[in-house]
Protein backbone atom coordinates (compact mmCIF):
# COMPACT_ATOMS: atom_id res chain seq x y z
CA UNK A 1 0.00 0.00 0.00
CA UNK A 2 2.82 2.20 1.10
CA UNK A 3 4.21 2.19 -2.52
CA UNK A 4 1.38 3.05 -4.26
CA UNK A 5 0.82 6.27 -2.44
CA UNK A 6 4.13 7.26 -2.93
CA UNK A 7 3.46 6.37 -6.87
CA UNK A 8 0.23 8.75 -6.52
CA UNK A 9 2.45 11.32 -4.19
CA UNK A 10 5.21 11.88 -7.48
CA UNK A 11 2.51 11.44 -10.72
CA UNK A 12 2.29 14.62 -11.93
CA UNK A 13 1.61 15.23 -15.94
CA UNK A 14 4.57 15.33 -17.82
CA UNK A 15 4.78 17.32 -21.50
CA UNK A 16 7.93 17.32 -22.32
CA UNK A 17 10.24 13.76 -22.69
CA UNK A 18 13.69 13.10 -23.68
CA UNK A 19 14.33 11.70 -27.25
CA UNK A 20 15.36 8.26 -25.48
CA UNK A 21 12.75 5.37 -26.50
CA UNK A 22 11.45 3.05 -24.30
CA UNK A 23 13.34 -0.15 -24.27
CA UNK A 24 11.07 -3.29 -25.52
CA UNK A 25 11.14 -4.82 -21.57
CA UNK A 26 8.84 -2.20 -20.84
CA UNK A 27 6.97 -1.65 -23.64
CA UNK A 28 5.66 -4.81 -22.93
CA UNK A 29 5.00 -4.51 -19.32
CA UNK A 30 2.43 -1.44 -20.73
CA UNK A 31 0.83 -3.62 -22.72
CA UNK A 32 0.03 -6.18 -19.94
CA UNK A 33 -1.27 -3.11 -17.88
CA UNK A 34 -3.87 -2.22 -19.54
CA UNK A 35 -5.07 -5.86 -20.48
CA UNK A 36 -5.30 -6.70 -17.10
CA UNK A 37 -7.35 -3.65 -16.69
CA UNK A 38 -10.30 -4.57 -14.95
CA UNK A 39 -13.76 -3.68 -16.86
CA UNK A 40 -17.51 -3.91 -16.11
CA UNK A 41 -19.17 -7.37 -15.95
CA UNK A 42 -15.66 -8.45 -17.40
CA UNK A 43 -16.53 -7.81 -20.54
CA UNK A 44 -13.32 -6.48 -21.61
CA UNK A 45 -14.80 -3.52 -24.55
CA UNK A 46 -11.36 -1.65 -24.93
CA UNK A 47 -8.79 -2.03 -27.42
CA UNK A 48 -5.06 -0.18 -27.31
CA UNK A 49 -3.40 1.17 -30.20
CA UNK A 50 0.17 1.22 -29.95
CA UNK A 51 2.23 4.25 -31.59
CA UNK A 52 5.88 4.58 -31.38
CA UNK A 53 6.61 6.00 -35.37
CA UNK A 54 7.25 9.47 -35.13
CA UNK A 55 5.12 10.54 -38.22
CA UNK A 56 2.19 8.68 -36.91
CA UNK A 57 2.37 10.46 -33.39
CA UNK A 58 3.42 14.05 -35.27
CA UNK A 59 -0.05 13.81 -36.69
CA UNK A 60 -1.58 12.33 -33.46
CA UNK A 61 -0.44 15.48 -32.17
CA UNK A 62 -2.79 17.57 -34.20
CA UNK A 63 -5.67 15.77 -33.21
CA UNK A 64 -6.66 18.78 -31.38
CA UNK A 65 -6.12 22.85 -31.13
CA UNK A 66 -4.83 22.57 -27.99
CA UNK A 67 -3.67 20.00 -25.41
CA UNK A 68 -2.23 17.42 -27.74
CA UNK A 69 1.19 19.06 -29.28
CA UNK A 70 3.52 17.27 -26.42
CA UNK A 71 2.41 13.79 -28.13
CA UNK A 72 5.08 14.97 -30.81
CA UNK A 73 8.20 14.46 -28.59
CA UNK A 74 6.75 11.24 -26.79
CA UNK A 75 8.42 7.88 -27.27
CA UNK A 76 5.11 6.28 -27.34
CA UNK A 77 1.50 7.40 -27.90
CA UNK A 78 -1.55 4.39 -26.00
CA UNK A 79 -5.17 5.20 -28.22
CA UNK A 80 -7.50 4.02 -25.46
CA UNK A 81 -10.86 2.85 -27.49
CA UNK A 82 -13.60 0.66 -27.27
CA UNK A 83 -16.31 -1.43 -29.34
CA UNK A 84 -19.25 0.98 -27.62
CA UNK A 85 -21.86 -1.59 -28.82
CA UNK A 86 -20.41 -4.20 -26.06
CA UNK A 87 -20.53 -2.64 -23.26
CA UNK A 88 -22.99 0.66 -21.98
CA UNK A 89 -19.58 1.74 -19.51
CA UNK A 90 -17.10 1.24 -22.17
CA UNK A 91 -15.88 5.74 -20.98
CA UNK A 92 -15.16 4.34 -17.47
CA UNK A 93 -13.72 0.95 -19.28
CA UNK A 94 -10.89 3.11 -21.01
CA UNK A 95 -10.95 5.48 -18.19
CA UNK A 96 -9.81 2.93 -16.15
CA UNK A 97 -7.01 1.43 -18.29
CA UNK A 98 -5.92 4.97 -18.97
CA UNK A 99 -5.13 5.74 -15.64
CA UNK A 100 -3.63 2.01 -14.85
CA UNK A 101 -1.40 2.43 -17.76
CA UNK A 102 -0.54 6.38 -16.57
CA UNK A 103 0.82 4.90 -12.83
CA UNK A 104 2.67 1.86 -14.25
CA UNK A 105 4.63 4.36 -16.63
CA UNK A 106 5.00 5.90 -13.33
CA UNK A 107 6.31 3.39 -11.66
CA UNK A 108 8.92 2.30 -14.07
CA UNK A 109 10.68 5.79 -14.66
CA UNK A 110 8.35 6.86 -17.72
CA UNK A 111 6.16 10.64 -17.47
CA UNK A 112 2.85 10.60 -19.06
CA UNK A 113 -0.14 12.61 -19.88
CA UNK A 114 -3.87 11.88 -20.52
CA UNK A 115 -4.83 13.72 -23.94
CA UNK A 116 -9.29 13.63 -23.43
CA UNK A 117 -10.11 12.81 -27.19
CA UNK A 118 -13.97 12.14 -26.47
CA UNK A 119 -16.09 15.25 -27.55
CA UNK A 120 -12.90 17.33 -28.28
CA UNK A 121 -12.40 18.42 -31.73
CA UNK A 122 -9.73 18.73 -34.52
CA UNK A 123 -11.66 21.35 -36.42
CA UNK A 124 -14.93 23.25 -36.25
CA UNK A 125 -16.08 20.73 -38.71
CA UNK A 126 -14.55 17.43 -37.73
CA UNK A 127 -14.17 15.69 -33.95
CA UNK A 128 -10.82 14.72 -32.95
CA UNK A 129 -12.28 11.13 -33.14
CA UNK A 130 -13.15 11.28 -36.70
CA UNK A 131 -9.62 12.95 -37.32
CA UNK A 132 -7.81 9.71 -35.40
CA UNK A 133 -10.55 7.25 -37.12
CA UNK A 134 -9.61 8.45 -40.06
CA UNK A 135 -5.56 7.99 -39.60
CA UNK A 136 -5.40 5.16 -38.31
CA UNK A 137 -8.08 3.03 -39.75
CA UNK A 138 -10.11 2.70 -36.76
CA UNK A 139 -13.50 1.00 -37.50
CA UNK A 140 -16.72 3.09 -36.99
CA UNK A 141 -17.97 1.23 -34.25
CA UNK A 142 -15.41 2.04 -32.21
CA UNK A 143 -14.99 4.34 -30.06
CA UNK A 144 -11.87 6.76 -29.09
CA UNK A 145 -11.72 7.61 -25.34
CA UNK A 146 -7.85 9.16 -25.15
CA UNK A 147 -4.22 9.29 -25.92
CA UNK A 148 -1.64 8.63 -23.59
CA UNK A 149 1.67 10.13 -23.93
CA UNK A 150 4.86 7.96 -22.49
CA UNK A 151 8.14 9.14 -22.88
CA UNK A 152 11.41 9.36 -20.41
CA UNK A 153 10.52 12.95 -18.76
CA UNK A 154 12.31 16.03 -20.09
CA UNK A 155 11.05 17.89 -17.07
CA UNK A 156 11.15 17.59 -13.02
CA UNK A 157 7.69 18.18 -11.83
CA UNK A 158 7.42 18.54 -7.83
CA UNK A 159 4.48 16.62 -6.07
CA UNK A 160 2.24 18.52 -4.89
CA UNK A 161 2.37 19.49 -1.49
CA UNK A 162 -0.14 17.35 1.00
CA UNK A 163 -1.28 20.91 2.38
CA UNK A 164 -2.58 21.61 -1.52
CA UNK A 165 -4.79 18.86 -1.71
CA UNK A 166 -8.36 19.84 -1.40
CA UNK A 167 -9.59 18.22 1.60
CA UNK A 168 -13.31 19.75 1.27
CA UNK A 169 -13.82 17.36 -1.64
CA UNK A 170 -13.81 14.49 1.19
CA UNK A 171 -17.17 14.39 3.18
CA UNK A 172 -18.01 11.52 5.61
CA UNK A 173 -20.92 9.77 5.93
CA UNK A 174 -23.45 12.50 4.41
CA UNK A 175 -22.62 14.93 1.70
Amino acid sequence: MIDMIKLLRNRRSIRKYTDKSIELEKIEILREAVLRSPSSRNIDPWEFIFIDDRELLKKLACCKPHGARFLEHAALGIVICADGKKSDVWIEDCSIASILVQMVAQSMDLGSCWIQIRKRMYDDKITSEDYIRALLNVPSHVKIESIISIGYPAENREPLPRHELKDGKVRYNRY
